[in-house]
């Protein structure tokens, strides 16, 4: 997509130390309701390495649907988040997914592989956490259309 995700062949060989705030990004256009920055912690194209990165989302602001071929781990650092998993068929109110869940700072939240979701800051706080893919196929993300306002208020 854009720069912030093009993924190194594979993560580093020896120890490296990222200061705080180092190679802190914009996320492209296109995966999100607005604008974010993101620190790649971690970045690889290679079969079963991790990718990681810390995300600062404003509030309000949450990424499109999407999913991760292994699945995607996400632990709250600061802020009030907001995740919600898809259904296989929308309600009748048009709401595309599960009940929305909100996050606080030390929690967890596991999707499964290939498990379509999206996740963002509450329309009142911003949100930052770590989140950690595995790479399949040379990919650690998929992503789809933007989530819909019905899905925001479920």
């Amino acid at each position: 997509m854009g720069s912030i995700f093009d993924m190194q062949q594979s993560c580093p060989q020896t120890m490296r130390v990222l200061r705080d705030g180092a190679g802190t990004s914009p996320v492209p256009e296109g995966i999100s309701s607005g604008a974010f920055t993101v620190q790649m912690l971690l970045s690889s194209r290679t079969e079963g390495e991790m990718t990681a990165m810390r995300a600062f989302v404003p509030p309000g602001i949450v990424t499109h649907w999407h999913s991760h071929p292994r699945g995607q781990l996400l632990f709250v650092l600061d802020g009030v988040g907001r995740v919600q998993r898809a259904r296989d068929n929308a309600d009748d109110d048009g709401a595309e997914g599960d009940d929305v869940v909100e996050l606080h700072a030390g929690d967890a939240v596991w999707f499964a592989p290939n498990e379509r979701h999206w996740h963002g800051a509450a329309a009142d706080s911003s949100f930052e956490y770590l989140s950690v893919q595995p790479v399949k196929d040379g990919s650690a993300v998929a992503w789809f259309e933007p989530v819909k306002q019905e899905s925001l208020v479920k």
